[in-house]
């Protein structure tokens, strides 16, 4: 009846030393290095995206129809170039008349690190209040212009969606725009 229990003893023990020495030098140390040193320097390695090797697609949006009203304004961008990452907000600004104006970032939700290889989407929402037409708080936005985080290059789109109402001045829209997301399947 002894000799059972001692058997048990020396199989755990000859497993726990496996497992330790496994642990220690073989596949699970060799696994965590990877992941953290490989993954850290591939996260180091992939450059920021930039705006000429994106495709953008503006809307179709949820506009708002009247003085007061709130509207969406969905983005879509597809990386068309080598792996890229995306972290942070859009650079957003509308334009009118010769006055531009920041749209800013919605802060209520933290960006993440998106990495997109080629072909991946990502999308960010533009949220605005329409301006009634003629008030010196409104601007009657003609243009938006896109940049990428950490880039000064921009890309310019048609605003069709009606003058944006101004917090205080038409220079201050009332309007923010959400961190990128990962878009698609």
């Amino acid at each position: 009846m002894r000799a059972l229990p001692i058997a048990v003893t020396v199989l755990a023990a000859a497993l726990a030393l496996t497992s330790c020495d496994g642990g220690g030098s073989g596949s699970s140390s060799s696994s965590g290095k990877s992941g953290d040193t490989t993954g850290s320097a591939k996260k180091a390695a992939v450059p920021a995206c930039v705006i000429g090797d994106t495709g953008i697609q503006v809307g179709p949006a949820n506009a708002a129809t009247a003085a007061g009203d709130t509207g969406n304004v969905p983005v879509t961008l597809t990386n068309k170039g080598d792996r890229c990452t995306l972290k942070g907000f859009p650079g957003l600004s509308v334009e009118a008349a010769g006055t531009s104006a920041k749209i800013a970032a919605d802060t209520s939700a933290a960006p993440e690190e998106l990495t997109l290889s080629k072909g991946d989407t990502a999308s960010f929402t533009i949220t605005y209040v329409r301006g009634a037409e003629g008030d010196a708080k409104t601007l009657a936005v003609k243009t938006l212009k896109i940049g990428l985080p950490g880039a000064d290059a921009t890309q310019s789109f048609p605003w069709s969606y009606g003058p944006v109402a101004g917090k205080g001045s038409a220079t201050e829209p009332n309007a923010s725009v959400t961190p990128f997301q990962h878009a698609g399947d």
